[in-house]
């Protein structure tokens, strides 16, 4: 019966995703009870990711790490330092929008990247190299940004919570590897479908969560709301078809979708323990908008990877 949920789930893969954001809009006090819980759930899909991965495709994709460590520090440090430089030209770079444009692009891609990437049919042992990386690197890559930007409160504080990511990371991936090698050690084509299935779930309910500040202001300010999200579509998207489009014909065109994944799925949810509450509460609205792009990528943008990454 399980196994069937998991199949279902696997196959209706996008269907999900959709339910889970419907859920967060609709179901507002079920949001509410979830935020509590969201660390907890991010490291869950983590251990669910790595199960359904494996360590040898993760392990064989960490054997170069020249192309890695560099489109990290081009996607979190280069990339937010012109966007920052652009933005001061044109005299914006004390509004909330430019807020939220440099420290998105300057975070590591979200913890359920691996997710995308694998239902856009991309290596998902690519993009649990680029997730570990950019979060290994972030202490060091958001630097320069802090120092430009001192409104994003102490340093010390944003490198502590990277850190504390990093250690999730590393401890769930290990218990999820550590499972598919006990009990999946040669998955079926059924077994494979099942964990897909599972890990689909597991990204479709933590997503609830995550939207728990969209129902309230949607009620109060809808128009704002409809501003934020705007936003957040035009720097996820806009970040994807760049990377796309700039390394469609370099050599890094095999790991360029996964490199798009990652550009414009980032985790802006890390520099929450450092910001000033004067700031916090638009950051939070936002950070639910931003949920609408990620979770959409794989119904809005499947025909943009194949055109971009197709042999023509």
């Amino acid at each position: 019966m399980i196994t069937r949920i998991f199949w279902l789930a696997s196959t209706h893969a996008r269907l999900c995703l959709i339910l889970g954001l419907a859920a967060g809009l609709l179901l507002p006090g079920f949001a509410a009870t979830l935020v509590t819980w969201l660390p907890h759930m991010v490291a869950a899909l983590l251990t669910t990711t790595a199960l359904r991965i494996g360590h040898q495709a993760a392990m064989g994709a960490m054997r170069d790490l020249r192309w890695g460590l560099g489109s990290v520090a081009v996607l979190q440090m280069i990339v937010p330092l012109f966007l920052l430089g652009v933005l001061t030209l044109a005299g914006l770079q004390d509004t909330p929008a430019a807020l939220v444009i440099v420290l998105t692009s300057a975070a590591p891609a979200i913890t359920g990247s691996v997710n995308l990437a694998l239902m856009m049919r991309l290596d998902g042992g690519r993009m649990m190299q680029i997730l570990v990386l950019g979060t290994a690197a972030f202490p060091l890559t958001v630097l320069p940004v802090l120092m430009l930007m001192p409104q994003l409160g102490p340093a010390d504080q944003v490198v502590l919570a990277a850190l504390k990511l990093l250690g999730v990371i590393i401890l769930a991936a290990g218990a999820g590897f550590t499972l598919r090698a006990w009990l999946f050690p040669q998955p079926t084509d059924g077994q494979i479908k099942a964990l897909d299935g599972l890990s689909v779930l597991a990204f479709s309910f933590i997503v609830v969560g995550l939207m728990a500040a969209l129902n309230p202001a949607l009620r109060s300010d809808p128009l704002t709301v409809a501003l934020w999200a705007l936003l957040a579509f035009a720097i996820s998207y806009l970040l994807q078809l760049f990377t796309l489009l700039t390394l469609r014909r370099t050599l890094l065109r095999p790991v360029a979708g996964p490199l798009a994944i990652g550009a414009g799925n980032r985790n802006i949810a890390i520099f929450l323990v450092a910001l000033p509450p004067d700031i916090l509460t638009p950051l939070m609205i936002f950070i639910g908008c931003w949920q609408l792009p990620m979770y959409l990528t794989p119904m809005l943008l499947p025909r943009l990877y194949q055109w971009a990454l197709s042999n023509e």
